[in-house]
């Protein structure tokens, strides 16, 4: 015996009885509060369109200025290169960050800023003319003023570069995966 719930659109949900003599509960929850639908669950790719160029020891903020894709427009490519949801829970967020330099990078800093502040980071040492770092971190984030953005630091000598790769390199992507 099946149950088939008729919408008012047109479309029907069909519920099927399992084929085995066992019984079987499915419990759902409560639709209270933001509910996990495909219309809230922002996900967003971006990445370095074009390479820059880097002043040894200073952090610059990677232009992360073009976007794979953003469901729900919150990830500014066009002037801020920031991911600012508007949904609060808890994120996964991925990124990479790739330095290259004419001669000898001596110290790269790859670092995840939240509100403008060091999230997380990582050191590398005596190194030759290129360095990449990927990271990934469950971040919480408020859904209205929090946001993260995407750093980079070399020390070194020659042309200091934030290199990019037609989008290989020097990208940040997150997903909602718990609302708060």
């Amino acid at each position: 015996m099946s149950l088939v719930l008729q919408s008012s659109g047109g479309g029907q949900v069909t519920i099927q009885e399992p084929t085995t003599a066992s019984n079987f509960t499915q419990t759902l929850p409560a639709a209270t509060g933001d509910v996990m639908v495909s219309g809230n669950m922002p996900a967003f790719s971006a990445y370095q369109g074009t390479s820059q160029t880097l002043t040894s020891g200073v952090y610059t903020k990677i232009a992360l200025n073009t976007e794979r894709f953003d469901t729900n427009n919150n990830f500014d490519s066009a002037t801020n290169y920031r991911f600012t949801p508007t949904v609060a829970g808890y994120y996964q967020i991925n990124y990479e960050v790739y330095g290259t330099t004419t001669s000898t990078i001596t110290n790269f800093v790859g670092a995840l800023y939240k509100n403008n502040s060091v999230y997380e980071y990582n050191i590398i040492n005596n190194l030759n003319s290129s360095q990449a770092y990927s990271g990934s971190t469950l971040v919480y984030m408020n859904g209205s003023t929090d946001y993260l953005e995407l750093y980079l630091q070399l020390q070194g000598t020659g042309t200091l570069t934030a290199s990019s790769a037609s989008g290989t390199t020097n990208f940040m992507s997150g997903v909602l995966v718990r609302t708060a």
